[in-house]
């Protein structure tokens, strides 16, 4: 009896979950209770013994990869050994720095494009604009340990935007 009450149950919650994703009311985000100054030491330290560069994410164009509050470390890369879904980070032709992945080659580059938006980046990544090629994520709360700790080390990290392509 207690048994198919907790299926009953089970399924009633199962269904929510399910219908409340497809209508977008669920924002899937990494769960983790890593302060944002926590993830930049431990991503700092990593980038230092791989001459990588460390930036904070803004937006949620790569959910469930990374997203807001999420710490990216970047590596430098050739463009000729970019291929086909790796993320990058790249500035786009309006000035911002953006984290997406590779969908298409092109005579020119590459076609990035964010894992949730419907329609690709209208600026080519190639050497000229590549940053480099994430190679670690750490997912974060987005917020600090205490209020003000390393308030101004964390404003100097740069950022790099998972958003909506332009």
């Amino acid at each position: 009896m207690q048994l198919n009450a907790a299926l009953r149950h089970l399924a009633v919650l199962v269904s929510f979950f399910a219908a409340a994703t497809c209508f977008g009311a669920v924002v899937e985000r990494p769960l983790t209770a890593v302060p944002l100054d926590t993830a930049l030491i431990e991503a700092q330290k990593l980038a230092a013994r791989h001459a990588g560069q460390v930036l904070k994410i803004e937006g949620q164009s790569m959910l469930p990869f990374f997203g807001e509050g999420s710490v990216v470390v970047i590596k430098k890369i050739d463009g000729a050994q970019l291929r086909c879904g790796m993320v990058v980070v790249y500035r786009n032709r309006f000035g911002e720095t953006v984290a997406h992945r590779l969908v298409a080659p092109t005579t020119a580059g590459w076609i990035a494009q964010g894992y949730n938006n419907a329609s690709t980046d209208s600026t080519i990544v190639n050497d000229s604009n590549l940053l480099g090629v994430v190679y670690a994520t750490f997912h974060s709360t987005g917020k600090l340990s205490t209020e003000g700790h390393l308030a101004s080390a964390t404003a100097s990290v740069p950022v790099a935007l998972a958003a909506p392509a332009k």
